[in-house]
């Protein structure tokens, strides 16, 4: 690995190899997803807590201020909606030389494994590694599955996890399941967990997460159980802590409360 893109990773990961990415790139296929109207007020509160930013071109250069901004994963991949006939219809939607003039630190992209679409989505992959590893940019795989949730189990994971590892992806991000071990162990590249669908309390999220780092991620890109939550950032900092100071799944829920209730847990 070359040292430009050493370096970008070196801002996406925390001293102890960990991350915290938060997404709010929904928008691109839901349009104004509920608690991300107005991007920049849901995030403000959540700066302090995560390492770097997975977001749309757009939004970026409408929203984010160029001045304070953790790093940013840029978006690339898009091209159909909640209301079109097929979410794994996706082709690049965004240049290499964007990515450079945006002065992001990764690439983001979906494939859709199982899918009618499955080669276009993996082409438009290798495709994007091509294109970034000549310019030392890292490319995080995203293993999508659009509303067929129930193919989230550990072979199919890990079917998916190894495919963008053998064509170049840098880093995966993946859905938890039962014995996510045996997925993190097939992926020679490292993995960072997917929120999914939102949780019915904090605790199930920091119990799933706890978990799957106990198993081999290195962190979480994970967005709707923390910015649709009761509070966003109180959840953020549980997250944080589970993330950097390998805090159980109890300890934080209980930051999460002591927040919550007007309790100062320092970052």
């Amino acid at each position: 690995m070359d040292w430009g893109k050493q370096n970008r990773l070196s801002r996406l990961l925390g001293p102890d190899g960990n991350c915290f990415f938060m997404p709010i790139d929904h928008g691109y296929f839901q349009g104004p997803t509920t608690s991300l109207e107005r991007p920049a007020e849901t995030i403000a509160p959540l700066y302090p807590y995560y390492d770097a930013l997975f977001c749309t071109r757009g939004v970026l250069r409408s929203v984010i201020d160029p001045r304070r901004s953790k790093p940013i994963i840029l978006r690339v991949s898009g091209g159909a909606s909640m209301v079109g006939q097929d979410l794994a219809d996706e082709t690049l939607t965004t240049s290499i030389e964007e990515i450079v003039r945006l002065n992001a630190s990764a690439a983001g992209i979906s494939v859709f494994i199982g899918t009618r679409y499955e080669k276009q989505t993996l082409n438009n992959l290798a495709v994007l590694v091509d294109e970034c590893e000549g310019l030392g940019i890292p490319v995080m795989a995203v293993t999508a599955v659009g509303r067929e949730l129930e193919k989230r189990d550990a072979r199919y994971l890990g079917l998916c996890c190894r495919i963008c590892a053998e064509l170049g992806a840098t880093v995966v991000k993946t859905y938890w399941c039962e014995n996510f071990d045996k997925v993190v162990r097939g992926c020679p590249v490292p993995v960072v967990i997917a929120g999914g669908p939102r949780c019915e309390t904090p605790l199930e999220v920091f119990s799933f997460v706890y978990d799957g780092m106990q198993r081999g991620a290195i962190g979480i890109n994970l967005g709707r159980n923390v910015w649709q939550s009761a509070d966003p950032a109180a959840v953020a900092r549980a997250l944080q802590a589970i993330i950097h100071e390998n805090a159980t799944p109890a300890a934080a829920n209980a930051i999460a409360e002591e927040m919550a209730h007007g309790g100062l847990v320092a970052a």
